[in-house]
């Protein structure tokens, strides 16, 4: 499809990094002259459109949910000096290279012609969302939401690394979430030649790391799918200098969180004197309980997969975070079902098959068209 390959090199061409207003700009005005949709633009740059059923009170709506904003790209992925330039799209060998193909401009782009071209039931809104703030916590998203944007059903199209097997595209019925905390210990500095005057906060903090490491890691099943968290400190910062008795240590704490489970790590806190806990950020965790919904989707699929020849799909777990969470903890059903490639997303050499955008556009379709 000549046009979702021209598309999506335009929306990759467009800086959106550090400002996704022209992102947002180039959808919503496609979106305006290509469909007859209701289209919205809130005050942080969210792209919302609608189309279908607007008066019966039974009807229910479906969101195609991507983000247009991407992460800092590479000197060789710009036009101009550092990250100032135009992003550098090169097609070759049947692939699109630049920043944002794989997470997730082409997704978004496959997204855009489905909605335009769905012919979905009769009671079925159909809506499409293109987020700002992925990429830093899922601030777009959470301003929809708070705003009222609460689709009955969500397909998130997230295209990020290694939830589809190799050639193939998976259906993600759930992804961990990521809660990143910090234990601090406290404690009181004294001349480290006369140790016993005061209270070593590293020590304090390595008691705090043993009694972490004593506590289960999260874990749930999502449609028979295991879903295992995990804990793991990932930093210790503590002292000022060599012979001072250090009176504070911080621990950095990486929690993937899964549906329904957390560490518990307030006991962390109760075991340990002088040691408190606090909580950077909290991307939660999605978990799809709605049955038909997931099932209707990876039917469509392998309809699609079994067309072009390619092995059978499954339902997956993703082991990333997404705007999905944000959406499933406001009450969507969500789905999580893109462009996913090993080894793609936020690197330097990023992008996406063309073959595997015109899968997505087809099972996008089929779903939104599909009964559930």
């Amino acid at each position: 499809m000549d046009e979702l390959v021209e598309l999506t090199e335009t929306l990759v061409a467009i800086p959106s990094h550090e400002d996704e207003t022209a992102a947002g700009d180039a959808i919503a005005e496609w979106l305006r002259a290509e469909t007859d949709a209701r289209v919205e633009r809130d005050a942080v740059g969210n792209v919302i459109a609608y189309k279908g059923a607007t008066d019966d009170g039974d009807a229910d709506t479906l969101a195609f949910v991507g983000h247009h904003d991407v992460v800092p790209p590479a000197d060789r992925q710009t036009t101009g000096e550092g990250t100032t330039g135009e992003y550098v799209v090169e097609r070759r060998d049947g692939r699109i290279h630049g920043r944002g193909t794989a997470d997730m401009k082409g997704s978004v782009a496959a997204c855009l012609l489905a909605f335009r071209d769905a012919d979905p039931p009769a009671d079925r809104e159909l809506a499409f969302a293109s987020f700002v703030g992925e990429e830093v916590g899922g601030t777009g998203a959470r301003h929809a939401i708070d705003e009222g944007f609460a689709p009955d059903r969500a397909l998130v199209a997230e295209g990020s690394n290694d939830y589809s097997k190799p050639g193939v595209t998976d259906v993600a019925v759930a992804h961990k979430g990521r809660r990143a905390s910090t234990l601090v210990a406290s404690g009181a500095s004294a001349h480290a030649s006369e140790p016993e005057a005061g209270e070593n906060a590293v020590y304090r903090a390595s008691d705090a790391i043993t009694a972490l490491r004593e506590l289960d890691a999260p874990a749930a099943t999502v449609f028979d799918e295991p879903v295992s968290g995990s804990l793991a400190v990932t930093m210790v910062h503590g002292g000022e200098t060599w012979n001072v008795i250090p009176e504070r240590c911080e621990v950095t704490v990486d929690e993937r969180t899964v549906p329904g489970d957390r560490a518990d790590i307030g006991r962390v806190v109760e075991a340990v004197e002088g040691v408190a806990w606090e909580v950077d950020q909290d991307l939660p965790p999605m978990g799809c309980e709605d049955d038909a919904f997931a099932d209707a989707a990876l039917a469509v699929v392998r309809e699609v997969h079994s067309e072009l020849g390619l092995d059978s799909p499954e339902h997956v777990v993703k082991p990333h975070a997404t705007d999905a969470g944000w959406l499933a903890d406001a009450g969507t059903e969500c789905l999580v079902c893109g462009a996913s490639e090993p080894g793609e997303a936020h690197t330097e050499t990023e992008s996406v098959a063309i073959d595997v955008l015109e899968r997505c556009y087809r099972i996008y379709r089929g779903v939104a068209e599909r009964s559930v």
